[in-house]
């Protein structure tokens, strides 16, 4: 279960400092909330999808689309490489993993994480940074099964 949102920065809640998992079910429920944040949502299920048949374990969930913002302008995602097959990269999985014309199908941002070490703690960290405050903020986690 998602917690709830906290004020950090005067202008949207987000979610308090931390990794919170949830289920796909769970970000529809908590944050799938109007027209909007449906076709956001959509085009985050669709990238998950991708995501996960090319071998992605888990991805991590970040942008305004998890804040309070009434009308969120996107969703930023960071996927886990390790157990991805390039040879079941599709074609819309190309387009989102080189950050081509991605964003306009989903309406989100997608990044790799990298292998372990500074680049996979560098986007972590700023997932978890608010960008107005620069306060600690919370992210979600999604294993893919």
């Amino acid at each position: 279960m998602l917690p709830k949102s906290v004020d950090i920065n005067g202008i949207w809640n987000v979610l308090p400092p931390g990794i919170h998992n949830a289920t796909l079910e769970e970000i529809e429920q908590r944050f799938a909330t109007n027209e909007k944040r449906r076709m956001l949502f959509e085009g985050f299920r669709r990238s998950v999808a991708a995501l996960h048949r090319a071998g992605c374990k888990a991805i991590f969930l970040d942008g305004s689309f998890v804040t309070d913002k009434p009308e969120p302008g996107d969703f930023d995602v960071c996927w886990d490489p390790v157990g991805v097959d390039p040879s079941n990269w599709t074609p819309y999985f190309l387009i989102l993993a080189t950050g081509g014309s991605g964003r306009r199908r989903s309406s989100g941002r997608i990044f790799p994480l990298g292998r372990e070490g500074r680049w996979t703690s560098a986007f972590l960290d700023f997932f978890q940074r608010d960008k107005d405050s620069g306060r600690a903020k919370g992210i979600i986690k999604v294993q893919l099964q």
